[in-house]
């Protein structure tokens, strides 16, 4: 990890630093533009590799407290409103009457919902609407994302959640492949289950979690 950043966090920091200058040839802005994209991108893909090695092997630290899921739901579709709307999704929230808690880190269980969400963001199709259902059943709480994708999968849903794996064509440009990987390695550490269904060209994803 450290090998990996040190070098990216000097090339992020030069690219700054060249953002200041004043460039008089405007090919020079856009080589600039192109590495400052590029540079997040690979930084982003590194702490995602780090994340995911961290989730696979058991190292990934966890603590546990009461979390009232519905407003971390909440707070995670207020994060996200703003870039869904650009897309033109609409986000209809199905969510049972009263606070539902869980006991859960916090932190990885936004990285959970901010993961869902995100992927909506990217691949729904736009001008669609997403579902969201937070409900709670007999000793568990389960957290649905549903979405019309703007493509085919070309891989079975059960394959989404490998790392690596994108299921459309358009994914290789976008994101790491990492994510749903991570999500799911926190989802087992908090000894719950997360699975996705695909028919007719909508995608379900299924969080499910002990209510203690």
């Amino acid at each position: 990890s450290h090998e990996l950043k040190t070098p990216l966090t000097s090339i992020i920091n030069y690219v700054n630093l060249l953002k200041t200058t004043r460039q008089t040839d405007p090919k020079a802005a856009e080589y600039i533009e192109v590495l400052d994209r590029k540079s997040q991108r690979l930084k982003k893909l590194t702490e995602d590799l780090v994340e995911a090695s961290k989730a696979s092997t058991g190292v990934l630290s966890v603590s546990r407290e009461k979390i009232g899921m519905s407003q971390l739901l909440d707070q995670a579709l207020g994060e996200w409103t703003e870039k869904l709307e650009e897309r033109k999704l609409t986000v209809v929230t199905t969510v049972s009457e009263g606070e539902t808690w869980v006991y859960a880190d916090g932190r990885h269980l936004w990285r959970v919902i901010d993961n869902l969400l995100s992927n909506c963001a990217k691949y729904a199709m736009e001008g669609t609407r997403i579902y969201v259902e937070l409900s709670r059943g007999k000793g568990q709480v389960t957290l649905s994302v549903k979405n019309v994708s703007r493509e085919a999968l070309n891989v079975p849903a059960e394959r989404l959640m490998e790392r690596f794996v994108r299921g459309e064509e358009s994914r290789s440009s976008e994101g790491s492949g990492l994510g749903l990987s991570i999500a799911q390695n926190i989802v087992l550490r908090h000894r719950g289950r997360i699975w996705a269904e695909s028919k007719n060209g909508r995608n379900t994803f299924f969080v499910e979690l002990p209510l203690k």
